[in-house]
């Protein structure tokens, strides 16, 4: 009786819902309105007959035909071949390792949450130990990949498989195998897996180049262990820098969540065209905002390290910020786009080059430097030894600047940087200053500059502090008060200063108009 009454309960309730959702009421209205159609009928032909009589007005000039309506709405795209064709080539990957490894991959839930529940039923069991996931203590993980290779080449995440003892690689027709890491990249978040078995099926590769904003997406993994899971969405930007990482992500709305990570970003052509990475989350669940890493990035890598074992990544030697519409008044750029580069390490590619504090890279190779992030990008995937074409604005002009990367194992002097001097009008600024004592200039390793006294005014306010030393203004090197009115007396907008706070270089824009 109990589950009678559920079902009744249910069914009305399905009911309230197609009549709001106009299901059942649409029916209902479309009998109606045949109805009143019959009636109103009966009625025009009565109306008709009575009309005969009168004579029939003078022609008139024709009227224009009334305009289309809007063309009908493209159709959803059909995933269902997508799914079956390249489904089985999607894995499950679980983990055996440490405890660090553990909580890494698992989401962190209050028991309050909705979620917490679920993930607890999903997630195999830990052991618990005195030591609350101490070292020793037995844990697991998941994750998802796809096979690049008939004999057993996986892509997935690095954190997916950092630290595990043990890797288990199950295919879509439930047979198991243990994988051999092949090697990983922590930097791009790109690791590659090898099982011991033949003619698998494999996914084709797309590139992002072709990607658009909008297209449309497809995502299969495992999200909280659940496998062969298919989400959709569209693609929300490309090209995504974020904090702390090199990789010129794609953006999309696809539902990605803890278990996806590693798997597949398919494109309505059934080609992979992203590795699903990272979301964005304050639950630890999927909120809107799932981050992938290019499908090139990734082919790159992989062919490092099943060359070779390992990945080198270039480097060019620059600190660099991006242009905002302040720094863009005071640099006199046209549009605030571009990287601007805080400082050099002496020895570097960007050094040997010539490249200075001060300069505003706009192009790569060509390729237009919208914000800091794209030139980072750009030399994190190219190899030792590549050489790239940079395209500089300085002094109020574009130069090109020739650059030989060099690798990303050089470590960087903090003491033998190139440094510029300048710093502030009183007038316009609000900074007291005063030059480096020849102390200072020892202990701190800086040849020249202005020690900031006291700050107040527009400076203060955009955030420059006492004790700070200034080094440069709009890029111009300054090593007296009267350096810094004369460039600052030049500027109508605002001023980029470039600031030697501890062991850092920053540009900090202050508004002077």
């Amino acid at each position: 009786m109990q589950t009678e009454g559920a079902v009744a309960i249910t069914a009305k309730r399905l009911t309230l819902a197609l009549c709001t959702a106009g299901v059942i009421g649409g029916a209902v209205g479309a009998i109606a309105v045949n109805h009143n159609n019959a009636t109103a009928a009966a009625e025009a032909a009565a109306t008709a007959a009575a009309a005969a009589a009168i004579p029939a007005p003078a022609p008139v000039a024709a009227t224009p035909a009334p305009i289309a309506g809007n063309a009908p709405a493209a159709a959803l795209p059909d995933f269902t071949k997508i799914v079956s064709h390249n489904g089985p080539a999607v894995v499950n990957i679980r983990v055996v390792g440490s405890a660090k490894a553990q909580q890494r991959q698992a989401p962190q839930f209050d028991e309050d949450d909705p979620f917490f529940e679920f993930f607890r039923r999903f997630q195999p069991q830990q052991p618990r130990g005195g030591n609350g996931g101490g070292r020793g203590e037995v844990v697991y993980g998941a994750g998802s990949g796809f096979i690049v290779s008939p004999d057993g080449v996986i892509l997935t995440n690095a954190h997916v498989v950092r630290d595990a003892d043990e890797v288990t690689v199950k295919l879509q027709d439930r047979r198991e195998y243990r994988a051999k890491v092949l090697g990983s990249d922590p930097k791009t978040d790109v690791a590659v897996l090898k099982i011991d078995a033949r003619n698998l099926p494999v996914v084709p590769m797309g590139n992002t180049r072709n990607l658009q904003v909008g297209e449309w997406v497809l995502a299969i993994g495992s999200p909280y262990g659940l496998e062969s899971t298919v989400t959709a969405g569209v693609v929300s930007a490309k090209g995504r820098s974020l904090p702390n990482d090199s990789v010129p992500f794609i953006q999309t709305d696809v539902a990605v969540n803890p278990g996806n990570s590693g798997g597949p970003l398919f494109n309505t052509r059934g080609e992979v065209v992203g590795i699903n990475s990272q979301i964005y989350s304050q639950t630890g669940g999927y909120q809107g905002l799932s981050f992938a890493i290019p499908i090139d990035v990734a082919v790159r890598i992989k062919d490092q390290i099943v060359a070779t074992g390992k990945v080198q990544h270039a480097k060019l030697g620059v600190g660099v910020y991006d242009v905002n519409q302040d720094f863009a008044d005071s640099f006199k750029l046209d549009t605030p786009d571009g990287a601007l580069v805080s400082n050099v390490e002496r020895g570097s590619a960007a050094d040997k080059a010539g490249l200075k504090s001060g300069d505003v890279i706009r192009k790569i190779n060509g390729q237009p430097i919208i914000a800091a992030g794209d030139l980072t990008a750009v030399v994190s995937i190219a190899k030792p030894g590549e050489k790239v074409a940079l395209d500089v604005w300085r002094d109020g002009k574009i130069v090109r600047v020739d650059a030989t990367l060099a690798g990303d194992n050089a470590k960087a002097d903090p003491s033998s940087r190139n440094n510029l001097a300048g710093v502030d009008n009183g007038a316009k600024l609000g900074l007291a200053l005063r030059p480096l004592d020849p102390l200072e200039k020892r202990q701190s390793g800086i040849p020249s500059g202005l020690v900031i006294e006291d700050a107040g005014g527009a400076a203060q306010m955009a955030g420059v502090q006492p004790g700070d030393v200034l080094l440069s203004v709009n890029g111009k090197a300054v090593n007296s008060v009267a350096q810094v009115r004369d460039v600052v007396g030049k500027s109508s907008k605002s001023v980029a200063l470039l600031i030697q706070r501890g062991d850092d270089k920053i540009f900090i824009p202050v508004r002077i108009g």
